[in-house]
């Protein structure tokens, strides 16, 4: 049956160019994205992201920078295995996204096999699409990269240059409300904003020529629906070792007696994504299935898996640190923060403003008044409030008892090196939960491709009682160097 329709398909195609070719009318112009142009750069955007992220010397990056660094090793876990599996699993999030988006828009192109790019991309994850041939980082790979760099590039001018435009014709109706108003007694500019309104209408339509926005669907989904793909195989290349539920690219399902093995594969001559169904008798191994857990564990998180294309079928052990629950709001990744981490208990964005504040007084006290410092201890949880003011008041009481005579300015000092220690490893936690959300606000038009942070690098799975103690830590030796330290 598919191999017949497949025939049609082919038939059909031929017949048609023949007719185009002895027919005297024009072959008419492919539909173009239009409006759909910012949506479809949101998520080139995400796929070019993804690939850098992906490169040999960003996966170095992270092994022996991030994964490694003070904060994450004390706050978040020690364990390799864990933080690999949790990268994988955001990594895999923001595909799954853009893949979806690849999916819709692939619903108005015109190619077959773009039309399918949900079955192909399932099938994808499933194993039995042949994808070792999709290799990382070659030159037709970073062709296509490049092609989709150009066009969020002018599609991103294109965006600015609608929003000046639009601000411009507000002002130009509220000039005209001021001269409907006065009359013509005063002089106005309206002229000269009526010149720049048409300069900058002729400057939205170059922008519109050149950008997605006048390109077909064919050729902007193709070039992702590639980009899906490659990215896929080389998450499965890089996080192999680590999930067992991701598919081989050696190994692949062997399909059902009834069922075609699906041939993936990207024409550069065309732009057209191909599919070709084909019978197989060939011997294939099992691919390997979750490694059963013999030993005890007393939390487990599921993240995304091949099976279900919910979550990976193997189980993620917590460290001491980490245990299991949570609720979440911005992805499935989010949500898996179990309630003894900051970001399980609600608390990411609210500790790592009150960590930036901190610094803040810290290291540029005179841009902090009485009044925000006021506002710092308030944004502390009513528990929080209450162990600083017990640690500040035993504090005094036992350096009033020891200080005898003792000079107040090296208090400060030996304070501000022991918040300053604390700063260095804290800190950075702190302004990757903030950038972590800022890259991920849905609400605003985003066009950086560069690689994003991942939630490792942030307070969110940062255990609750390690966070706190260090925060209030800093908060009470802030108020010993405000003390003593001579203004």
């Amino acid at each position: 049956m598919v191999v017949a329709t497949m025939a049609w398909l082919s038939g059909a195609t031929k017949s048609i160019s023949l007719h185009n070719l002895f027919s005297h009318h024009e072959k008419p112009h492919p539909p173009t994205l239009g409006i759909l142009a910012f949506e479809t750069a949101k998520a080139m955007t995400r796929l070019v992201s993804l690939y850098r992220s992906l490169a040999d010397d960003e996966i170095l990056k992270l092994r022996k920078e991030a994964m490694r660094s003070k904060g994450v090793a004390y706050l978040n876990s020690q364990d390799e295995g864990f933080l690999l599996k949790l990268a994988c699993a955001e990594r895999l999030e923001d595909l799954n996204q853009a893949a979806h988006t690849v999916s819709r828009l692939g619903q108005k192109c015109s190619d077959f096999g773009l039309n399918r790019f949900d079955i192909v991309y399932n099938d994808l994850k499933l194993g039995v699409i042949e994808i070792s041939k999709l290799e990382f980082d070659t030159r037709g790979v970073q062709k296509i990269i490049e092609r989709m760099e150009k066009s969020i590039s002018t599609t991103a001018n294109l965006y600015t240059a609608l929003e000046s435009l639009a601000q411009m014709e507000v002002s130009e109706r509220k000039v005209d409300r001021w001269k409907n108003t006065l009359g013509n007694k005063h002089k106005t500019n309206s002229e000269y904003l009526k010149q720049k309104i048409v300069f900058q209408k002729k400057q939205v339509q170059r922008y519109k020529e050149i950008s997605l926005w006048n390109q077909s669907f064919d050729r902007s989904v193709g070039l992702m629906a590639r980009t899906v793909c490659v990215v896929y195989a080389r998450i499965c290349t890089v996080f192999g070792p680590y999930v067992s539920g991701l598919p081989s690219l050696s190994k692949n399902l062997r399909p059902s007696p009834n069922q075609k093995r699906q041939i993936f594969w990207f024409d550069h001559e065309t732009n057209h994504c191909l599919i070709e169904f084909r019978d197989t008798n060939e011997k294939s191994g099992s691919r390997s299935g979750p490694m059963p857990k013999t030993t005890q564990k007393k939390e487990i998180v599921r993240f995304f898996s091949s099976e279900s294309n919910n979550f990976f079928s193997d189980e993620i052990r917590f460290t001491s640190n980490n245990n299991c629950g949570a609720i979440g709001k911005y992805n499935r990744v989010f949500s898996l923060a179990p309630p003894s981490t900051v970001g399980g208990s609600g608390l990411s964005l609210r500790y790592a403003n009150v960590i930036i504040c901190a610094e803040r007084c810290l290291y540029t006290p005179a841009t902090i008044g009485e009044d925000e410092r006021g506002a710092l201890y308030e944004m502390l949880p009513s528990r929080l409030k209450a162990t600083v003011r017990v640690k500040l008041k035993s504090h005094w009481l036992k350096k009033e008892e020891e200080s005898n005579g003792c000079d107040g300015h090296s208090l400060a000092e030996g304070w501000r090196d022991a918040v300053e220690e604390i700063m260095g490893w804290l800190g950075p936690l702190a302004h990757d939960t903030m950038k972590w959300q800022t890259e991920r606000n849905y609400e605003r038009q985003k066009f950086d491709p560069k690689p994003t942070v991942l939630l490792l690098q942030t307070l969110h799975y940062s255990d609750l009682e390690k966070a706190e103690a260090a925060i209030v830590e800093i908060l009470v030796g802030l108020s010993c160097i405000y003390r003593y330290e001579p203004r």
